[in-house]
């Protein structure tokens, strides 16, 4: 287990006090699989919002002024667990590391851990590939997870879109490991109309989701087969008076030597 007693706090009456009074600034809806980037500034909210039906999402996080900084789904296990909820935070890349987004609020913390061991909002699951898929069956597929979140960055005129894209912070997803071989499954979201995470920009952030194509993911993923529906972020601002004390997190100190 890592030793985390010096990891930021969650500070629950600072995110209680920003979150009392929002300001609705930009609504990007996700058609269903595609992939769409938005930007969070830091210290707004943003929240990804079930809006049709079940449908499970992948996020990726940059730092909009940098995007050799990005989400690092490892480190944030390792600090956390395998899925997160209200209180977790998504953390950075080495050599940063350090928060990104804090979860503020989950609608799902309801559901815990089921009776096959499955949680809500995974990072052990990596994205949906067409690499893999074509290794699996022998067939093309261009709406796999991977290939939205490319095309999003493609958009924008960033070069090089697919190498930017990195193992995904799974929202909506319910997953877990088998309680007698410890095989990964995945299994019907409990995300319904009206449910949403919401989480809390620590450093300007550059987003992109992919609505997955294998929907709730109940069946399968990367084809059409699926029934899916568009996801919508919401971004917030709350009152500048609200977010007093807060600043945002600093890279990791480490000196770079490595002993050499």
């Amino acid at each position: 287990v890592y030793k985390v007693d010096q990891l930021p706090k969650y500070d629950l009456p600072l995110y209680l006090r920003a979150r009392e009074n929002l300001t609705l600034e930009n609504v990007v809806v996700v058609p269903p699989r595609e992939g769409s980037t938005f930007e969070v500034p830091a210290g707004h909210f943003f929240r990804i919002c079930s809006v049709e039906g079940p449908q499970v999402g992948d996020l990726n996080l940059w730092n909009k002024n940098d995007m050799k900084e990005r989400f690092y789904s490892s480190k944030t296990r390792q600090f956390h667990a395998t899925h997160l909820t209200t209180g977790d935070r998504l953390w950075s890349n080495m050599p940063y590391i350090r928060p990104m987004a804090t979860i503020t609020h989950d609608t799902l913390g309801w559901y815990g851990w089921d009776e096959d061991g499955a949680g809500v909002h995974d990072v052990i699951g990596s994205r949906c590939d067409p690499h893999t898929h074509h290794v699996l069956s022998g067939t093309n597929y261009d709406k796999c997870c991977h290939s939205n979140l490319t095309r999003s960055l493609a958009k924008l005129g960033i070069e090089g879109a697919a190498e930017h894209v990195h193992d995904v912070f799974n929202v909506f997803m319910c997953t877990g490991y088998t309680h007698d071989t410890k095989q990964y499954f995945m299994k019907a979201s409990p995300v319904r109309p009206g449910d949403f995470l919401e989480m809390f920009a620590e450093i300007d952030l550059l987003g992109s989701l992919s609505t997955c194509p294998g929907g709730d993911c109940s069946a399968e993923h990367s084809s059409d087969t699926s029934k899916c529906y568009p996801l919508r972020v919401e971004i917030y601002k709350p009152a500048d008076a609200s977010l007093e004390g807060w600043t945002s997190p600093s890279p990791s100190g480490y000196s770079g030597s490595h002993g050499l």
